[in-house]
């Protein structure tokens, strides 16, 4: 590992000299691009320095031990580096792990309405109000793409874009059955009820990433409405396109102009063509199942929202919290937090035991 770590070093060190060179800003593709390079090395390059500084410590605490006079000092010291070395080497194995290709990249979610009706649309929406809120903290893009509104004020299914730097590694464990336990605001008797929404994330995909035939695709375009047939437009601007030989199929209706929302109707459907490829991908390298954690499959219901008890469970990895208001206003990051670590350690342990 410490062989790899200086390479990485030494590399770094180049990339440094590259960046301060007079002749390399002449070229604002390559600025990009080191820049790029540079951001995504730091971490590792930072937890190594440390390391051997802290190495270098331990060493010169071992010397002194044998000093009667520097002793007790030197068992402090050498405790602390010690401890400190035990814990970088940890976070330089994390650092280490395979990334996520599509984790810088910004993401398409889609939520709709499972099982429960009218209290199922209302929970859509504010599972989409609680998304939209931890995007705002973290000073994150929404735009909504498409939208199916109830009158009640809910929503059968709704797909937004998050722009974001690292939104994707983010939000990509959120894909799942939500499962929610209250009772609803159309319900007098006071009575639980069971309902259930499922979200997607996809990232989204870039033409260079995903080429479309364009014979593949059947275009539709239709008026745009909001809940209960009301703000039609005058022009159809909306769009359907169906991808003839999978059968998929999307809508994008927010933009006044149909070439605008053909644009973004042809990203999601290159965003969920892509992932459909990834998934068939890993299947076939691989029969055993992936981490609990990283599967992102549609039928597992990995949440539970129980509001009489202000309890959120997360399935997946055990976690429960009753902080479930503050979840629901956007405060996400101790839930996502635990489910990047429990991913972490689980890839670890698969990298340990294929060794």
């Amino acid at each position: 590992m410490l062989d790899k770590l200086r390479s990485l070093d030494l590399h770094y060190a180049d990339l440094e000299a590259r960046l301060g060179a007079s002749e390399t800003y002449a070229d604002p593709a390559l600025v990009a691009k080191l820049n790029k390079e540079q951001k995504e090395l730091e971490p590792v390059v930072t937890a190594y320095r440390a390391y051997m500084r802290r190495s270098r410590d331990l060493e010169e605490a071992e010397t002194l031990l044998s000093d009667p006079d520097m002793k007790e000092l030197a068992q402090e010291e050498y405790a602390g580096a010690k401890a400190d070395l035990e814990r970088l080497e940890n976070e330089i194995r994390i650092l280490l792990l395979p990334r996520d290709p599509n984790d810088d990249k910004n993401v398409i979610v889609e939520i709709r309405a499972g099982v429960g009706g009218e209290e199922a649309a209302l929970f859509a929406h504010s599972l989409f109000r609680m998304y939209s809120m931890y995007a705002d903290a973290r000073r994150w893009k929404v735009e909504v793409d498409s939208v199916n509104e109830t009158e009640l004020g809910g929503v059968k299914e709704i797909c937004f874009t998050i722009e974001g730097d690292g939104a994707y590694s983010r939000l990509k464990f959120e894909s799942g059955v939500h499962r929610v336990q209250r009772v609803p605001e159309t319900e007098s008797g006071g009575r639980i009820h069971t309902s259930t929404v499922t979200v997607a994330v996809l990232p989204e995909v870039d033409e260079v990433d995903f080429e479309l035939n364009p014979a593949d695709i059947e275009m539709q375009v239709f008026r745009s409405s909001g809940a209960g047939g009301q703000h039609v437009n005058k022009t159809s601007s909306a769009v359907r396109l169906i991808h003839k030989p999978t059968g998929t199929v999307v809508e994008c209706q927010q933009e006044r102009s149909q070439f605008q929302n053909r644009d973004k109707a042809m990203q999601l459907l290159r965003s969920r063509l892509y992932e459909e490829k990834v998934r068939e991908q890993e299947e076939a390298v691989t029969e055993q199942r992936r981490s609990q954690v990283g599967s992102g499959m549609r039928n597992e219901r990995i949440r539970t929202y129980n509001f009489p008890q202000g309890r959120l469970t997360d399935h997946r990895i055990g976690l429960t919290l009753y902080k479930l208001e503050n979840v629901m206003n956007g405060d996400l990051d101790e839930v996502i937090d635990s489910l990047i670590t429990a991913d972490q350690a689980e890839r670890l342990r698969a990298g340990e035991g294929g060794q």
